[in-house]
């Protein structure tokens, strides 16, 4: 075949395209969102990409050396005036000459993330690590020698009962000017591991230091990398940012990184390399916006999965990818950020990892624990942090169980036909008439819906881009309940469900949500293909909970926890019409935000909260979905909308469900036919 093979990260869209087709060419035919201002000319660099190299097993692609036009003159022309990133191209410039996976940088897209995993308000009890101390040092006399360290170790003790310091040489090669130019007084940062050990000193300065002290709470994720800059002394939300994690051009999600790794040798040393240039970039970003320098952030603490966790120390993630799972370590570690490469903090500052509870239930999922507390419960709670990989908790008092369900990228947008990342224009709720079967919608950044005054003039500037995570869960549990798909999942034809939206796509069809077409604008539909990539979703996620059930021998949940920068988006009832969760009341399904991030800030602020966790850690009990037989059942019946077999008495209430099928007459297609025999 003489065409190539075109995929872009995060987008997941892909497409053959002659050799020779320049990249911003392919990412306008498919609707990527790829920035160019210049028209091509390779003056703006707006429209820069990231091309992929090795094997990608899951897409099935070999990305060969010369996948891609040679380096030319207009980008070295362009990389001599301004410079350009090791590895990125001009997209006007660079030509496909093979197959190519391709990721689109945050600052080359249009539509630049919104990343919702914003701080959730929290009262905590301060009893941080690292703290400012003010002392007078004993000036040096020649009749009782000692050194300068020494006399500082004794004033810390003298006047603040500290029984015993430690520094490295970043603080020693600047000691004894300091407390010269303080006239003997100084202030230092002083970090206390809730470990048996000396005090570290961090930093210090001349006499009484009033500027700032600061740590971040980062949760590092297999899709986006969130940080919450933290004051060490009040508790307090300076800031919250986010990014995307720069690893997704390598797999959107954990195993395809895996596998990234096993089939390109240094696979995981790149990928390493990556999300650490990536944290680094978010925090120099994160203290421009709050106006704080470097040198005062003084601590980290980071919460990740398994995989991320490795591939964050440098070690390689190949034994996360085969049974048993076995993690290198899955203790919390402490260490100081130098040893991570880390340049955008302190140098003396010090990183926090919460322990891994075990196999793919990693120190997210501990910081969840941390956050919600399952194990203080009077009643049975299920706690469930959606992301492309979902962490799952369910307990109460008496015992708590986990597990990881592999709920793949369809949540974040991602590998849906419209969908986006959550940005400015996308469509984030809506509603279906279930009579007329018309849509109306809501996008980000308005707050008005599209079939309210003055929604086009609000919108103009962003216009309507694609449908997010939540908008798409919304859009295909609507769907349901007009009666425009049936139990199966399968969509209907127009004269079938009565409306023209429904419209042939392929041999099955697709419900039209807008059409822009007629501006230059985007086609927006819901398809077959995305239905099924929300109903293997939601079924691994249900499956999930289902098996922890099954583990604890119940067939009820007196509470639902949803978490998760999805979960604090998608409203109960959508979420149970599809099945993504057990029944439950609807009143008892509450969103706890970003609980990770929240478990990251609380092991910040309160050096207790770090023993607790590691205590309950080894109390919670780990389930293995992928060796578990029963998860494939219940995987299979939850393919269904809502279920094939569970029943939802609580959802029944507030909801009828149309009872329609598609599966014969009416202009089925066989493939539709053929999809729904296989569950």
């Amino acid at each position: 075949m003489s065409d190539a093979l075109v995929i872009f990260t995060p987008s997941g869209k892909r497409g053959r395209f002659a050799l020779g087709t320049p990249v911003l060419t392919a990412a306008r035919q498919l609707g990527v969102d790829l920035d160019s201002v210049c028209g091509g000319r390779g003056i703006c660099s707006k429209c820069q990409i990231t091309p992929g190299s090795g094997e990608y097993s899951k897409h099935g692609v070999t990305v060969a050396p010369d996948a891609l036009s040679e380096w030319n003159s207009v980008e070295q022309r362009y990389h001599d005036k301004r410079g350009l990133i090791a590895g990125r191209r001009l997209g006007c410039q660079a030509k496909v000459m093979g197959d190519i996976v391709i990721d689109v940088p945050p600052e080359s897209q249009v539509h630049r993330q919104v990343v919702r995993k914003a701080a959730t308000a929290r009262v905590m009890t301060m009893d941080p690590a690292t703290r400012l101390y003010f002392v007078e040092v004993q000036e040096p006399d020649m009749h009782e020698p000692s050194g300068d360290f020494e006399r500082l170790g004794a004033a810390l003790r003298a006047e603040w009962d500290i029984p015993d310091i430690t520094a490295g040489l970043d603080v020693l090669r600047k000691l004894q000017p300091v407390l010269r130019e303080g006239k003997w007084q100084v202030t230092v940062a002083l970090h206390k591991d809730h470990q048996i050990g000396p005090h570290r000193v961090l930093d210090i300065w001349p006499g009484l230091y009033e500027g700032g002290l600061y740590g971040l709470a980062i949760d590092l994720g297999s899709t986006t990398i969130a940080a919450h800059l933290c004051d060490l002394r009040t508790g307090e939300v300076i800031t919250s940012s986010g990014i995307m994690n720069p690893q997704i051009r390598f797999g959107e999600d954990l195993m395809s990184r895996v596998s990234y790794v096993m089939m390109n040798p240094g696979g995981d040393v790149e990928m390493t390399r990556a999300v650490r240039e990536g944290m680094d970039a978010l925090i120099v970003a994160i203290a421009e916006e709050a106006q704080v320098s470097a040198r005062e952030i003084m601590e980290a603490v980071i919460v990740c999965n398994p995989v991320m966790h490795h591939l964050f120390l440098g070690i390689d993630p190949v034994e996360l990818g085969q049974a048993p799972f076995a993690l290198a370590t899955s203790d919390a570690i402490s260490l100081d950020i130098r040893e991570l490469g880390m340049k955008a903090l302190n140098p003396a500052a010090r990183a926090y990892l919460l322990p891994c509870i075990a196999g793919h239930v990693g120190a997210d999922a501990a910081a969840v624990a941390l956050s919600e507390s399952p194990e203080t419960s009077d009643d049975l709670v299920l706690v469930v942090d959606v992301g492309t990989n979902a962490e799952i908790l369910l307990g109460d008092k008496r015992r708590v169980l986990a597990c990881s369900s592999p709920t793949g990228p369809a949540f974040e947008g991602a590998q849906i036909s419209s969908g986006q990342r959550a940005a400015p224009g996308a469509i984030e709720k809506i509603e279906i008439d279930p009579t007329t079967k018309e849509p109306r919608f809501r996008v980000i950044g308005c707050d008005l819906w599209s079939d309210e005054p003055g929604f086009d003039a609000a919108t103009a500037q962003t216009g309507i881009t694609g449908i997010c995570g939540s908008g798409i869960i919304e859009a295909v549990a609507e769907m349901r309940m007009a009666g425009l798909v049936d139990p199966s999942g399968l969509i209907g034809s127009a004269a079938q469900t009565g409306t023209w939206r429904n419209q042939p796509e392929g041999r099955t069809h697709a419900y039209l949500i807008h059409d822009a077409t007629a501006t230059g604008g985007p086609r927006i539909t819901v398809t077959q293909g995305d239905i099924r990539a929300i109903q293997l979703a939601k079924s691994a996620l249900y499956a999930g909970a289902r098996l922890l059930m099954d583990e604890i021998g119940t067939d009820h949940v007196d509470r639902v926890v949803l978490a998760g920068a999805f979960g604090a988006h998608i409203s109960p009832k959508h979420a149970m019409v599809l099945g993504m969760i057990p029944d439950a009341l609807l009143a008892n399904v509450t969103s706890a935000g970003n609980a990770a991030g929240t478990g990251a800030r609380i092991a910040l602020c309160n050096i207790g909260a770090r023993s607790a966790i590691e205590g309950t850690v080894r109390r919670i009990h780990k389930v293995e979905t992928a060796i578990e037989p029963r998860f494939q059942e219940h995987f299979v019946n939850a393919n269904a909308l809502p279920h094939a077999v569970d029943t939802f008495p609580e959802l029944s209430k507030i909801v009828t469900l149309p009872n329609v099928s598609f599966n014969t007459g009416g202009g089925d297609s066989d493939g539709g036919r053929r999809r729904r025999r296989r569950g």
